[in-house]
């Protein structure tokens, strides 16, 4: 892209020429503190010396006129977890041994909504040491959680005029795509 961005200080103008089809003009990182978009809570509870459930709530902390797409959280257990049994209040649940870990999807996750997930599961035997396994308060293996928010800004950054000049006879519509993405979004389990 060719773009001319010296009008920018001034009037908050950038002029480009844009390559055919779909492009990304800008993309920018916040760096500074936000409530995160979905919050997560987890909670272990040991039953005797060989069954564990987990209870994990997912509530979206954004405007409710948002949803939240493609909604996936991958919540660690210990390696020698066996017999899970799911249940939750949306979405699809799985276990992934291959990654040591449940996996809880949710195609759509509407603004300011909760949900929940159960999920128990069996262990040859539960040591005061599991801790390293994903079990407990001491786990260093985080809960992450990736999603899209489409046609929304966390910062508030908005595009309020766009006007497209074309000389050939073109067709051009003037369009604007925000969307917002989780990028590396972790969670200690508490």
């Amino acid at each position: 892209i060719n773009a001319e961005y010296m009008g920018f200080e001034g009037d908050r103008t950038i002029s480009f020429t844009p390559p055919d089809g779909d492009f990304d003009l800008m993309s920018y990182r916040l760096n500074t503190r936000v409530k995160p978009m979905i919050a997560v809570e987890a909670q272990v509870i040991k039953h005797g010396t060989s069954r564990m459930e987990y209870v994990v709530k997912v509530k979206s902390q954004f405007k409710k006129t948002s949803t939240a797409n493609g909604v996936e959280l991958v919540i660690p257990v210990p390696v020698d977890a066996d017999s899970p049994v799911f249940k939750t209040t949306a979405g699809a649940a799985r276990y992934a041994p291959e990654r040591d870990a449940l996996v809880w999807a949710l195609k759509v996750l509407a603004g300011g909504k909760e949900h929940v997930l159960r999920s128990t599961f069996t262990l040859p035997s539960i040591r005061a040491g599991d801790n390293d396994q994903g079990i407990g308060t001491n786990s260093k293996r985080p809960i992450s959680v990736q999603f899209e928010i489409p046609y929304f800004t966390v910062s508030g950054f908005q595009v309020r005029y766009l006007k497209v000049s074309e000389r050939s006879g073109y067709e051009a519509l003037p369009w604007v795509r925000y969307i917002t993405q989780s990028g590396e979004y972790q969670i200690r389990m508490q």
